[in-house]
């Protein structure tokens, strides 16, 4: 039944002509909100305000979904241990866990201390502060949707508060400070993740994927990466996800974790025990063994981001709430029951509606990924997470994520450049005659996996068959095999989008302001 539905929900997202179809549901839910919240709130003063709130925050919401929520289970589609259909099912009813279940009685609602507000002096211009932010937001989360860019939404509601403060108070009114962290975090970020998805992947290869009984190794060193995982999962769960249900310190939660690890170890140790004896002794085979703990990952991922990230679309909407209630500026606010239902049912739609977009850019455009590689950048996602929290970094879980993607991709493209350059050297030592006989060779090289290159490479030498190459046909060679793994246009447009969405959100809240200003005084 699941398999079922899943497949009629991939039917359903890549049909082209749904896509009317989901704009006219996104806006029919924007509505619904409008509707309810009107209902809500007439016997309070600024109803209208709030209502028009209220729907800017189920926008924002929906853009998260659609934009934000690919990096949870982009990885696993891409590597086919979840069909989108089935990605989609499984994050929208984590994300919408995670919000209500873990998202917090009280959230933030200026981001991270990046501005002032007692120095915007009156309610009134809070609220437009904040609804400014939040329309800024969404709008640039939708844009880079459309371009196909994975963003931190994070950062696309800290540009828009920063704007907006800004037009109202002033370049006094922000914590320059703080914004040179979240500048760091561009590169922090992307690097951590990339550098330990990396690690990851050189460790399997190394350890199982080079060897040549890949089967023993896998039932030696594959229970305890999956148990890594579970001790990632479980501190990154007590420490991000479930704060709300229950507060532990970094030791406790590692504690957790670390029980976690070691239920799960003895399970997976079983389980790869009894499947070895009828798995492949191949690559193939060892990422079969990967399958479930993506899927966990992808579900477990999914509720800790719907846990912390629906706080930037429904911070901001709980502190206008607060504030037209109250009349005053308020830096943390209780978040009513509807208030958390915006944000949740927000992200579930927009990522049902509209995250297939970024959930194939993420999964298979950037680089190819099997299950190994996605089991790697699941890994470091957490771990990264963990680490930078501890060591007091500011990170972005996108960024990271992203980054993990390219760091598996770079490693496989260095990987096979250095087996290019070994098999270049001995092939340029023969004669004409043998270079035509070594053509079918060169042939079966260039459509050669990493793994298939060190194996032509052993039998190249084996055999005294190489082929010379030159220069321009080796770097010519080199470059059709970097283009092939890791797409270097998609590196510069993620780049691009990351290093500008602060500053624009921040331009467009700005204007937003001054805008609301203008039509409300």
């Amino acid at each position: 039944m699941a398999r079922s539905s899943a497949g009629f929900v991939d039917t359903l997202l890549t049909s082209p002509t749904t896509e009317r179809y989901r704009v006219g549901i996104s806006l029919l839910f924007l509505l619904g909100i409008w509707l309810v919240v009107g209902a809500i709130s007439k016997d309070l003063p600024n109803s209208m305000l709030l209502m028009a709130a209220a729907v800017i925050g189920g926008y924002m919401a929906i853009n998260i979904g659609a934009n934000d929520v690919a990096n949870n289970v982009g990885p696993a589609v891409g590597s086919g241990a979840l069909s989108l259909g089935a990605a989609v099912i499984i994050a929208a009813i984590f994300e919408a866990s995670g919000a209500l279940i873990a998202g917090g009685d009280v959230v933030s609602t200026i981001k991270g201390g990046i501005i002032d507000p007692s120095t915007l002096g009156q309610g009134q211009a809070f609220v437009w502060v904040m609804t400014a932010a939040l329309l800024a937001g969404a709008l640039w989360l939708n844009l880079a949707t459309w371009m196909g860019a994975p963003v931190s939404t994070t950062h696309s509601i800290v540009g828009g508060v920063l704007g907006a403060g800004i037009a109202a108070g002033g370049w006094a009114i922000a914590d320059w400070g703080v914004m040179g962290k979240i500048a760091a975090s561009w590169v922090i970020s992307p690097v951590l993740g990339g550098a330990l998805a990396a690690l990851f992947l050189f460790l399997i290869k190394k350890t199982v994927l080079y060897r040549k009984d890949v089967v023993p190794a896998a039932r030696t060193f594959v229970p305890l990466l999956v148990a890594i995982m579970a001790w990632a999962f479980g501190t990154y769960l007590m420490v991000k996800g479930v704060k709300k249900v229950v507060k532990v310190d970094f030791y406790e939660a590692a504690l957790v974790g670390l029980v976690a690890a070691g239920i799960v170890y003895f399970l997976v140790r079983k389980l790869v025990n009894r499947k070895a004896a009828t798995m492949e002794n191949s690559s193939a085979g060892v990422n079969t063994l990967f399958t479930w703990p993506l899927i966990f990952a992808a579900a477990l991922l999914s509720f800790a981001h719907g846990a912390n990230d629906v706080a930037n679309a429904i911070g901001p909407l709980a502190a206008i709430n607060d504030a037209l209630s109250s009349g005053g500026v308020v830096t943390k606010a209780s978040i009513p029951l509807w208030v958390m239902m915006v944000g949740a049912l927000g992200i579930a739609v927009g990522l049902t509606l509209f995250g297939p977009r970024l959930i194939k850019t993420v999964g298979s455009e950037i680089t190819e990924l099997d299950k190994t590689r996605a089991f790697c950048v699941a890994l470091s996602a957490a771990l990264t997470v963990i680490l930078a929290s501890q060591l007091g970094l500011p990170v972005s879980s996108t960024h990271i994520a992203i980054g993990g993607v390219f760091g598996v991709g770079f490693l496989r493209e260095y990987l096979k450049s250095n087996y290019a350059s070994k098999l270049h050297k001995i092939m340029e030592q023969h004669d004409e005659e043998e270079q035509k006989r070594l053509k079918p060779f060169l042939d079966n090289f260039r459509d050669a996996s990493v793994e298939e290159m060190e194996d032509l490479l052993k039998q190249a030498r084996k055999q005294k068959k190489q082929v010379p190459l030159a220069k321009s046909e080796r770097r010519r060679l080199k470059k059709i095999y970097r283009e092939e793994l890791v797409k270097r246009s998609h590196l510069m447009k993620i780049a691009a989008a990351w290093i500008i969405t602060v500053p624009a959100s921040a331009l467009m809240a700005a204007l937003l302001f001054f805008t609301l200003r203008g039509m409300l005084i």
